[in-house]
């Protein structure tokens, strides 16, 4: 009865703590967050974040037991299936920043598209849906889809932040929220930002061009210096004596080393020879 007791005065002053310990949090909708974002911009928003996860995971196992069976090195299997977990978030990230690069062109184009339709007298919902059959090709897809949304809920809020979700670009959020506050505050200087805004995307677009063509080398030069030594290290293990050595625990704790060394030395290549992206803060 005591132990009863004991429990019964434990839960209650848990739940009575409760609302300090674990305080109630915002819901966010479902598959929100970084890698959510990175898919949607690789155009693959039908795949979920488990099944990316899962996918991950296979691909690492599949590595692993390829390296396992031709070079008998269990740390060089371990480091493959690591490799290999990790090559889907590297090509959805390539990927994603390449598509970045090419609507980043494109959206001063789509904010002189807005100016123009507000100009010739379209209401805000008009004009964004105009930009379905006007607008640039790379993002006439999702204006279409927001268009079918609008005509169907009439809700413009609620469309565009699905739109916002489709999109996932922090310059496509800083242009619907300007868009969203004209129609909420109201104001006659709708047009006169959004011109600024579009000088202002074709500043940095140039900008960044110029940047990233001519620190290119350093990412070819990233990737050469991590590939090279492994790859001569496959070839040595592919001699008896070499894979004994390896697979010795001195030989192990070198390999694994040599992983970590690689990778930091890779992240922070690629960290100098890379521009700062741009931060969702309207997600």
């Amino acid at each position: 009865m005591t132990v009863v007791l004991g429990i019964l005065l434990g839960l209650g002053l848990t739940l009575a703590a409760s609302p300090w310990l674990w305080p109630a949090r915002e819901e966010r909708p479902r598959e929100t967050g970084r890698l959510r974002d990175l898919l949607v911009q690789a155009g693959l928003a039908r795949v979920t974040v488990p099944t990316f996860v899962v996918v991950s995971v296979l691909l690492g196992a599949v590595a692993a037991g390829l390296v396992a069976a031709i070079v008998p090195v269990v740390v060089l299997a371990v480091a493959a299936g690591l490799v290999g977990a990790a090559l889907p978030t590297v090509l959805v990230v390539a990927r994603a920043r390449s598509a970045r690069r090419t609507t980043r062109i494109v959206w001063p184009d789509v904010v002189d598209h807005l100016v123009s339709a507000v100009r010739s007298g379209l209401a805000l919902p008009d004009s964004v849906v105009a930009l379905a059959h006007t607008g640039p090709p790379a993002t006439r897809a999702a204006f279409a889809e927001f268009e079918a949304d609008y005509r169907a809920t009439g809700d413009f809020p609620a469309s565009i932040d699905r739109l916002k979700q489709r999109l996932a670009d922090p310059v496509a959020d800083r242009i619907l929220e300007t868009l969203r506050m004209s129609r909420e505050v109201g104001g006659t200087e709708l047009t006169g930002v959004l011109r600024a805004l579009a000088s202002y995307l074709r500043a940095d677009a140039a900008v960044r061009s110029e940047v990233e063509a001519r620190q290119s080398w350093v990412v070819v030069a990233a990737r050469l210096g991590v590939a090279a030594p492994w790859i001569v290290l496959l070839l040595l293990s592919t001699r008896p004596e070499a894979a004994a050595a390896y697979n010795s625990a001195s030989g192990s704790v070198v390999v694994a080393i040599g992983l970590a060394i690689s990778v930091v030395a890779y992240r922070i290549m690629l960290a100098v020879g890379r521009l700062p992206e741009e931060r969702r803060w309207f997600e």
